[in-house]
């Protein structure tokens, strides 16, 4: 790592102009390293993130209110790319009073990586009229001494190597795969961007959807190990995210023998929900 602020250089997108384009619709690049990486592919949360940040762009350069957030990205992941430069294109398809919808196309080399479509408004700010509180909401705010630091030496910061870039603890209780036991396919963990990423608000908040998806496959817990991939992802966020830990918990209802879902649910420091997900993945092989 070279740089205090990892998570804002790999959101960072540049505008390329380009002559002939439709009104509303703009290009960009970006960088993803090696870092944010899931193995030797980029890691389906982070793509996410950079989409959602190259629609908050193009609506900002169209005179956005800054309080305006992606609340809601729903990414179909077309093929996976690897580490390097990556082209962006959105198309603004409203710009509303309360919404706006903008789609993204993220690709690379010519080859289509990732298609999203991003809705845009004001997140919550003020409290709840109805909650139900979910599993999350009952972890400790701050990981407890006995969490597993996922550091870029231990196994699972070997294969997550975004361990490197942020701060990531696991509930070895709900882990069973850590210790090469089985259980239910529930995984509770805390991460936390660094510093200079959590200072900074727009950052803060892609990091909290990228959290959409930082769990490691829940199939795990059932001795289902190898590439489970992603084929569609949504995230919404919810509220801004309070500084502090982040609190995760991802789990499944069904295991087929095809496909399964996983949900997200992620809650900050001050017990508040900030983003839930749900994804279609494939099982193993």
């Amino acid at each position: 790592m070279t740089t205090d602020h990892p998570f804002r250089d790999l959101t960072s997108v540049t505008r390329v102009d380009t002559a002939g384009d439709d009104v509303g619709t703009a290009h960009w690049q970006a960088h993803i390293g090696p870092t944010w990486t899931i193995g030797p592919k980029v890691h389906g949360g982070c793509m996410l993130a950079v989409c959602a940040s190259a629609a908050l762009q193009s609506l900002r350069a169209q005179g956005a209110d800054p309080v305006v957030r992606p609340v809601a990205v729903s990414a179909s992941f077309v093929s996976a790319p690897d580490p390097g430069d990556v082209e962006l294109t959105t198309v603004l398809r409203k710009q509303g009073k309360q919404i706006a919808v903008v789609d993204v196309e993220l690709s690379q080399a010519g080859r289509v990586a990732v298609r999203a479509n991003v809705t845009l408004g004001s997140p919550d700010s003020d409290d709840p009229v109805h909650t139900v509180p979910h599993r999350a909401t009952r972890l400790p705010a701050e990981p407890p001494a006995e969490a597993v630091d996922v550091t870029p030496d231990h196994p699972m910061g070997q294969v997550v190597k975004f361990a490197a870039t942020s701060r990531i603890r696991v509930d070895g209780s709900t882990a069973r795969f850590l210790k090469g036991e089985q259980g239910e396919p529930v995984v509770s963990m805390w991460t936390r961007p660094l510093p200079d990423d959590e200072a900074d608000v727009d950052t803060a908040v892609l990091f909290a959807l990228m959290c959409g998806d930082v769990s490691a496959p829940v199939t795990m817990n059932r001795g289902l190990f190898g590439w489970a991939p992603t084929v569609q992802l949504t995230a919404y966020l919810r509220r801004v995210p309070a500084p502090g830990w982040l609190r995760v918990v991802a789990e499944s209802s069904v295991l087929g023998s095809t496909w399964f879902e996983e949900d997200h649910t992620v809650v900050d420091s001050t017990g508040a929900v900030v983003v839930q997900s749900r994804q279609l993945a494939m099982m193993p092989r």
